[in-house]
């Protein structure tokens, strides 16, 4: 049998691999909460993660419940992970009581019929970035103890540290795919430059102008006309043939 320490490294271990090379946030988003679940004592477990890249927001939970509630809530902007997201912290609140109620409406009563009875959120933050939460329910409506909330903060540390890892990865190759794009776009442009400055016997600017022209008359994007030249497609510049 594995101790409390074992089990912690082995979390530690979890998330820093979790995402893996499929760069898989849902099974991340899984490991989290449900590693959280059994080594914090609480009944449940959600995470919402604000996707900076796509401008999503994904949650995930050790409950299927729990997560369509919290998928939910930030469709509503209200309950503790988007209070937690919004401010940087939520304290323990008791979702019995009249203040939950008011505070979040549509969200108190929903997650009392799961059962819980007190939740908390724990920012997923890295210094002055909030990127989401992790949430924590407990069916009991005793205070969770201290020490599982220094803990679960530390969880939700080193989840916050490799969800920006990954999302600093998949900007990088949306830019460098952006780029190789513009590159080859460029390219193809100056190849049709060189083919029309040759064909009409035109310099290159000259090329470009009836390119460029050719473009903005007939509302299409400059490289997809340049493309159509290259290949042949398209003979810009040279009188149209007689249909008759």
């Amino acid at each position: 049998m594995s101790t409390p320490d074992q089990r912690l490294a082995n979390t530690f271990v979890a998330l820093a691999g979790s995402l893996g090379p499929t760069h898989d946030l849902a099974h991340f988003l899984a490991v989290l909460t449900e590693r959280s679940v059994e080594l914090l004592g609480i009944d449940a477990a959600g995470a919402v993660f604000a996707d900076g890249v796509h401008g999503a927001v994904q949650a995930g939970a050790s409950d299927p419940r729990v997560a369509e509630l919290e998928l939910a809530a930030a469709g509503w902007k209200e309950g503790p992970a988007y209070d937690c997201v919004r401010t940087g912290v939520l304290p323990e609140t008791a979702l019995d009581g009249l203040p939950a109620q008011q505070r979040w409406p549509q969200y108190t009563p929903r997650a009392r019929a799961l059962g819980c009875a007190r939740v908390v959120a724990l920012p997923l933050r890295l210094l002055e970035e909030t990127v989401g939460a992790l949430v924590l329910f407990r069916n009991s409506r005793n205070p969770l103890d201290p020490g599982a909330l220094a803990l679960g903060q530390s969880l939700a540390d080193a989840a916050t540290i490799a969800l920006l890892r990954e999302r600093e990865l998949t900007a990088s190759k949306v830019l460098s795919a952006q780029l190789e794009q513009a590159l080859s776009s460029r390219i193809v442009i100056e190849q049709a430059k060189g083919v029309l400055a040759t064909r009409l016997t035109l310099s290159v600017d000259q090329a470009f102008d009836v390119l460029r022209g050719y473009a903005r008359s007939h509302r299409t994007k400059l490289a997809e006309v340049a493309l159509d030249v290259v290949e042949g497609r398209l003979r810009p510049g040279e009188p149209e043939k007689s249909k008759g």
